[in-house]
């Protein structure tokens, strides 16, 4: 058992650790504050061949591993989650499917842009009475004179109104008991994106409702066999469940972070907060369960690299690592005290970030399920 990572991996933490330290750092607190999307550090980290990072060199991507994009993954997060849910949700579920279901002519005609970062890409399966049952997806496609005609809704659609964004792929019943994956570019007539919505957290990242009435799509743009797209999200869901679960542990990390800076530097009763044992305790328990969830997102990560199931760990990663940075953005918090709950400490901005880890790509009661049929129960 070799727990190392290898020199191409170190050099992509290395490298995201750095960017995340003297570029997103900066601007963090003002983009959170003025809910401003990054658009010059998406174009920077395009030109540092990380916004198609697992994509293959001949699509225009970097040709990585999954290990090394759950590491860079982590490492943004660790200083900002609206950046990292920028990158993670533009390859695992904007580009992925294009990539793994896409004909030749799609991966060649859509990838370069979209590996690159020049485009963004959304995946557009959540509707306003589709959450965790995905398969009740009420949005319709029918095949008319050789395109698809599109209506129905989308809700909380990450990188869909920027305007660099390229397009959505959504799951559309194109059948009675069918669904397809389809894609809609932007700008195409009778495709509408709502104005930014309102969150509690990840203020800088792009989140739209989309409404389709009558939107022509040519038939070409459909990913794949017609009637596999409940297959294929489900299949682009496990993937993406490794990434949301590395900011899980990025978020975690943060927080520790933070939480060891601050009680190394605060003094109570005559000495640092660090030295009483209330303090290190916590601080003990977080740096034990931040190894425990970065081993479960590299497994994950490492049985994808080598084309082994890896559903359940996938689930596990992101169950485990949604609930440990819960633990820890409360417990670094409690340790920063009133100064905590200031919006000039950016532990106020990862308390408030964290929360979507446990909703979003499946909430912690789906993972639960998806891991009991794993189990075989």
């Amino acid at each position: 058992m070799d727990l190392d990572l290898t020199q191409e991996q170190q050099l992509v933490r290395d490298t995201v650790r750095e960017f995340a330290r003297e570029k997103v750092a900066p601007v963090a607190e003002e983009l959170d504050r003025e809910s401003r999307f990054p658009y010059e550090l998406v174009a920077e980290l395009g030109q540092l061949g990380l916004m198609g990072l697992p994509i293959p060199e001949v699509y225009g991507g970097a040709g990585g591993d999954t290990v090394s994009y759950a590491l860079a993954i982590e490492e943004l997060t660790r200083i900002d989650s609206s950046v990292a849910i920028t990158v993670a949700a533009h390859t695992s579920l904007g580009t992925m499917p294009v990539y793994l279901f896409g004909s030749e002519e799609q991966k060649q005609r859509w990838l370069p842009d979209l590996a690159s970062g020049r485009k963004l890409a959304a995946f557009g399966l959540t509707e306003p009475g589709a959450g965790s049952d995905a398969g009740a997806t009420r949005t319709t496609a029918d095949l008319r004179d050789g395109g698809w005609i599109v209506n129905g809704s989308k809700m909380f659609i990450t990188n869909a109104g920027t305007d660099i964004t390229w397009g959505v792929t959504l799951t559309a019943r194109t059948g009675e008991d069918e669904i397809s994956n389809i894609v809609v570019e932007n700008g195409t007539a009778g495709y509408e994106i709502s104005a930014p919505m309102k969150k509690l957290g990840w203020k800088a990242s792009d989140t739209r409702e989309l409404s389709f009435r009558d939107v022509s799509v040519p038939e070409r743009n459909l990913l794949g066999p017609r009637g596999q797209g409940f297959h294929q999200f489900l299949e682009i869901l496990d993937g993406g469940r490794i990434s949301v679960a590395a900011m899980g542990v990025g978020l975690a990390q943060g927080a520790y972070d933070l939480a060891y800076a601050y009680a190394k530097e605060r003094e109570q009763f005559g000495k640092p907060i660090s030295r009483f044992q209330a303090v290190q305790f916590r601080l003990a328990d977080m740096a034990t369960e931040l190894e425990a969830g970065r081993a479960l997102v590299l497994k994950a990560a490492w049985l994808k690299d080598q084309d082994r199931p890896f559903a359940r760990e996938a689930a596990m990663a992101k169950l485990y690592t949604g609930e440990l940075s819960n633990r820890a953005a409360n417990w670094a918090l409690q340790i920063h005290g009133g100064y905590g709950f200031m919006d000039e400490y950016a532990i106020s901005r990862l308390y408030r970030d964290q929360k979507i880890l446990e909703i979003g790509e499946g909430t912690n009661e789906v993972q639960r399920m998806v891991i009991a049929k794993q189990l075989g129960l």
